[in-house]
């Protein structure tokens, strides 16, 4: 399956499949159903200091072409997922993971990925400072410049792991988010998180979820991750990492040609347990297909109408 390999940040992975935080628990459950060493690598449950309940219920909506989350990064805190999260991990799961980061302050990004980086275990820090479904945190951070690069650069001080920032399209310029994130230390981007949405119950005439609104996932919002996949491909020369909506072997071709190096799953899961194990198998006949010989080949491989 030599064919399938990219590189993120140096680290070799076997196909760019990778299943996104907060829709892969902490890979176990998964390891249940099928043998998880077949990802390239997955992104573990958003992580905080402390211990989060999350939001309160209903925090689930479903709605044409995806669904309304509000679950308000629910995690055992970052003590837990190193003594015993990581540990469980370690009997079913033989790769390097990506730890998923969110925080309330600078100082709390910081602490939390000074901790995971000295994890073995860890291969890169995903920095979320885009989740929308916190207040005071996440999106806060994920929405201005100069607050994105305050973490990241806070960050990129405690550790020499990969530091990868997560982004929010719920922003004016994309580009400009990632080019800040960049020159404040990211060796990576990734994006999109979920977009702001709403659903109201026509009997009680209120939001359905709790919290009024959450973020929109699912295959709806493909094609706005899919252009901003490209328009960061364009800004900033470091690995874009792409997701939002994508569900198949073709949405991952799709998404490397716009210019990820590697795509996550997110929905998807939720949906079908089985679905990275079945985009992976998937992936060598879709090349065959569309004339891919090497998957690497593709990446911001986009041909663009000239304008006359």
């Amino acid at each position: 399956m030599g064919r399938l390999r990219v590189s993120l940040c140096g680290l070799e992975l076997d196909n760019p499949v990778i299943p996104a935080s907060g829709t892969f628990g902490y890979g176990y459950e998964f390891a249940e159903l099928y043998d998880i060493n077949i990802l390239g690598t997955f992104s573990f449950k958003g992580t905080t200091r402390e211990a989060r309940f999350g939001n309160p219920t209903p925090r689930i909506a479903e709605c044409s072409g995806g669904m309304l989350n509000s679950v308000g990064l629910q995690n055992p805190g970052v003590e837990a997922v190193i003594s015993e999260e990581l540990p469980r991990l370690a009997k079913c799961f033989s790769k390097p993971v990506m730890a998923n980061v969110s925080g309330f302050s600078v100082e709390e990004y910081r602490d939390v990925c000074a901790l995971l980086s000295a994890c073995p275990q860890v291969g890169w820090l995903e920095v979320n400072i885009s989740c929308p479904n916190v207040h005071g945190g996440g999106m806060s951070f994920g929405t201005d410049p100069n607050s994105a690069a305050q973490v990241i650069s806070a960050v990129r001080q405690v550790t020499k792991k990969p530091v990868i920032a997560k982004l929010s399209p719920n922003v004016t310029s994309i580009a400009e988010m990632a080019r800040a994130c960049v020159d404040a230390g990211a060796d990576a981007i990734s994006l999109i998180n979920t977009l702001m949405g709403m659903r109201i119950d026509l009997k009680t005439r209120r939001p359905i979820l709790k919290n009024n609104t959450g973020g929109l996932s699912g295959p709806a919002v493909f094609p706005v991750a899919l252009r901003m996949v490209h328009d960061v491909y364009k800004a900033v020369s470091v690995p874009v990492i792409g997701m939002g909506g994508a569900a198949s072997a073709e949405d991952v071709l799709e998404m490397m040609l716009a210019g990820a190096t590697c795509v996550e799953i997110g929905a998807a899961n939720l949906i079908d347990p089985y679905a990275c194990k079945r985009i992976i198998d998937a992936l060598p006949e879709a090349m065959d297909r569309y004339g891919i010989n090497d998957i690497k080949d593709i990446i911001g491989g986009m041909k663009e109408w000239v304008r006359t």
